[in-house]
């Protein structure tokens, strides 16, 4: 055994989209937007240095296309040096066939999270943890006053409910493959405003309705999604706002770089 421990498998989404260059890659002349530099460091590496540090991870899985791993072999090469295993893993053509990919015969209980995700912190990663103790699948979340407590910018995009509004978090936990039926619904990508048979059949007509007038609460959303998948889902309030926060543009960029440097990393 490793001084990391074999508790769970991490996996990173470090990929990016076919054909197309990340403006932040382009800026910072790389070939992936993880290896864009922020607060002096990779955004990849941002993320590699909370999972190092924690005796919970056993292995640490990167999703990224083959000609990406060249380029990330390097930035990975200490992290091995010291004990954690790393396996650079060929990505798919969408999110969930590379999370599936990566869960292939690895140990559970599995995070995901993605190479951008800089702010993550060792709380949320323990939390979510924790959640899948009691549940199988975990997805993490923060108000909306947290979030904008962080910068009136940190986010755009809010979940409204009927005790509040919250922005989704880039940290995920499953408690084993079975937990990845409900992802199934989603791997088409964002395909349901364009074909709304499929959001019927994922989420249900009552489901649907709720959501889209605020009649229920999260946790009571959280209930009745799992409910539908066979699945016992725990939402995960995040008190630090700056977990909603990853680098998608620009503007994100400037806001994960103002609170590095405030947090001193």
């Amino acid at each position: 055994m490793t001084a990391f421990g074999t508790d769970c498998t991490v996996i990173v989404l470090a990929a990016q989209r076919a054909g197309m260059v990340n403006p932040l890659a382009q800026r910072a002349g790389v070939s992936h937007k993880c290896l864009a530099p922020i607060a002096g460091k990779p955004l990849i590496v941002h993320v590699m240095d909370v999972l190092a540090a924690r005796p919970e991870v056993g292995k640490v899985r990167v999703m990224v296309e083959p000609d990406g791993q060249q380029a990330l072999e390097p930035v990975m090469a200490p992290y091995r040096a010291r004990g954690l295993t790393v396996d650079l893993v060929s990505s798919s053509e969408n999110i969930v066939g590379s999370v599936l990919a990566g869960v292939e015969a690895q140990a559970a209980p599995f995070i995901v999270t993605t190479a951008d995700n800089v702010l993550l912190s060792r709380e949320a990663f323990l939390a979510t943890l924790g959640a899948l103790a009691s549940h199988d699948a975990a997805m993490n979340l923060a108000t909306k006053e947290a979030v904008l407590a962080v910068h009136p910018d940190a986010q755009r995009n809010f979940y409204e409910f009927a005790d509040g509004a919250y922005a989704n978090c880039n940290l995920y936990g499953l408690a084993g493959r079975h937990a990845l039926r409900a992802a199934e619904a989603f791997r088409e990508g964002g395909q349901f405003q364009k074909n709304p048979r499929r959001l019927l059949t994922a989420f249900g007509l009552i489901n649907i309705v709720l959501f889209r007038f605020r009649l229920i609460s999260l946790q009571h959303a959280a209930k009745r999604i799992g409910k539908r998948f066979g699945l016992r889902v725990a939402a995960v309030i995040q008190a630090d706002g700056a977990q909603a926060v990853d680098v998608d543009n620009e503007r994100t960029y400037a806001i994960a770089e103002m609170v590095l440097e405030q947090r001193g990393m």
